[in-house]
C-alpha cells in the first residue's frame, strides 16, 4: 500500500503590516511638538497679559485715547479674581476669554467691602462682559457728570452685589481720577424699566445685573444700584481716606 503523501497544512493569509516610514513618524512627532509649543504660548501669554490688568491702571500707565488690542489695558488674571461666588459656566468663559483681546478698558470699577475690582469695558458684548463689567452706550460715560450705566454678569463679577448695602463706597478709577460714589439705594425692576439710566439730577453711578441671582435660566428682572457722586481724588492722591 502506497502510503499517500501528506500535503502541508495551508496557513491562513495574514494582511502584510506596512511599517510606518520613519520620515513620517518623525514628522507626525514634530508637527505635534509644535502645536503643543504654539497652544502652550497662548495661554501663557494670555495669562501673563491678564495678570497685569490692574497693575497698569494703579501705576497711571493707562493713556487716555483707546489703543489697539494687545498694547492696551491689560485684564485680570485668574490670581486677582475671587471667584467664590462665581458660577461653573461664568469661570468656564472667564478662562476662556483669556485668549482673545478685546478693547482697551476705560476704567476700573471697585467696591472693596464687596471684593469687587474689575475693568470697565465699552458696550455689553459677551466679551466685554466675561472679562470685565461693561459701560451701557447712551449713558454718561466715566469720568463725565452724569449718569454713568454698568452692567455685568450676575453669576460673575457683579454677583456680590446681592450684599451691597446703602452707604457703601464705589470707585471708578479713571488714569486722571478716582471718582468716589455712595450707594444710596437698590431697586428690582423689569427688563424694560430703562428710566433707571435717565440722568438722576445730579452725577451718579447705576449698576445693573440680572435678578434673581441663582436663578436657573434667563433671569426675568434686573437688580438695580444706585450710587451718587460724593468727590473726586487726583490721580496721584487716589488713597484717600475711606
Amino acid at each position: 500500500m502506497v502510503a499517500m503523501e501528506q500535503k502541508p497544512e495551508s496557513t491562513p493569509l495574514r494582511p502584510r503590516k506596512h511599517p510606518v516610514p520613519s520620515w513620517l513618524e518623525r514628522v507626525l512627532l514634530v508637527s505635534g511638538a509644535v502645536f503643543l509649543t504654539v497652544f502652550a504660548i497662548g495661554r501663557f501669554d494670555g495669562w501673563m497679559s491678564s495678570r497685569a490688568a490692574l497693575q497698569q491702571f494703579d501705576q497711571g500707565h493707562i493713556a487716555e485715547k483707546p489703543v489697539p488690542p494687545g498694547n492696551g489695558h491689560p485684564l485680570p488674571g485668574k490670581d486677582e479674581v475671587d471667584f467664590g461666588l462665581w458660577s461653573k459656566q461664568r469661570i468656564e468663559k472667564f478662562m476662556e476669554s483669556l485668549s482673545l483681546a478685546p478693547e482697551p478698558a476705560l476704567a476700573v470699577l471697585e467696591l472693596e467691602r464687596l471684593r469687587i475690582r474689575v475693568p470697565v469695558f465699552a458696550g455689553t458684548g459677551e466679551l466685554a462682559l466675561n472679562r470685565g463689567v461693561g459701560w451701557i452706550p447712551g449713558t454718561a460715560r466715566p469720568g463725565e457728570m452724569g449718569n454713568i450705566g454698568i452692567a455685568g454678569h450676575r453669576d460673575g463679577f457683579f454677583r456680590g452685589l446681592m450684599h451691597v448695602q446703602a452707604g457703601d463706597r464705589i470707585e471708578l478709577q479713571l488714569p486722571d481720577q478716582t471718582m468716589v460714589y455712595r450707594v444710596s439705594r437698590t431697586e428690582v425692576v423689569n427688563p424694560g424699566d430703562v428710566q433707571v439710566l435717565q440722568p438722576q439730577g445730579q452725577p451718579s453711578l447705576t449698576l445693573v445685573t440680572c435678578f434673581p441671582f441663582y436663578f436657573v435660566g434667563n433671569a426675568p428682572q434686573r437688580f438695580i444700584v444706585f450710587a451718587t457722586l460724593e468727590g473726586a481724588q487726583p490721580a496721584d492722591d487716589q488713597e484717600g481716606g475711606q
